[in-house]
């Protein structure tokens, strides 16, 4: 098994995940800034030209984030992120939507639209136009998680998730491409900055 990886929130997100539980598996970088993704070979393996990129041993490929990461949640022995019961994963899953829909996909179409769009504009569907509103989507819903915070600890709830992963690699890409963290969100910004001492924040 082995873990193709790139730079970006995308590939951050899997390491970091892998981090906190403590897998260990063999990673191959690849230069997505040279469009290696998108070229032969990495498309026989990949056809959607994507990073990450989890090779099982057999050969076949698991694909997003999210699955990925649940794959390997329940692939490796230990304390699990996602949740134990059928309840908890519920939860997990639920808000781990949520951020994925609400913030983490307006905040990078609205980069890959204007500060990304050098870089992308020739390999997906851009819309400059739409920059400014997508951003300002990927607020409203932090405005939104940050009232939520004030009453507990993680996004899901009591427990740290996969669901505070993916924001947190997303919002830290955010804060070095023209989405920072709003100091006006004071709930938001304890809670990035709580989480960016988890040693597994560095991976």
């Amino acid at each position: 098994m082995k873990l193709i990886n790139s730079v970006g929130p995308n590939p951050h997100v899997v390491r970091m995940f892998m981090a906190e539980r403590g897998i260990d598996i063999p990673l191959e970088d690849l230069d997505i800034q040279k469009g290696l993704n998108r070229q032969a070979p990495y498309l026989k393996t990949n056809p959607a030209g994507q990073t990450p990129c989890l090779v099982l041993d057999d050969g076949s490929v698991v694909t997003e984030i999210t699955a990925i990461c649940e794959y390997l949640d329940e692939k490796f022995p230990g304390d699990r992120l996602i949740g134990d019961t059928p309840e908890e994963r519920a939860q997990n899953r639920r808000w781990t939507r949520w951020v994925d829909l609400n913030i983490v996909e307006p905040m990078g179409n609205g980069f890959r639209s204007s500060e990304g769009l050098p870089m992308f504009k020739d390999r997906m569907r851009c819309i400059p136009e739409a920059a400014d509103g997508l951003k300002a989507c990927a607020q409203d819903k932090i405005k939104f998680l940050d009232a939520r915070l004030a009453d507990q600890p993680y996004v899901a709830g009591d427990e740290f998730g996969l669901a505070d992963i993916l924001l947190f690699c997303f919002q830290a890409f955010g804060n070095a491409v023209g989405q920072p963290v709003n100091p006006e969100f004071k709930n938001y910004a304890a809670w990035f900055a709580k989480v960016g001492e988890r040693p597994s924040a560095k991976a």
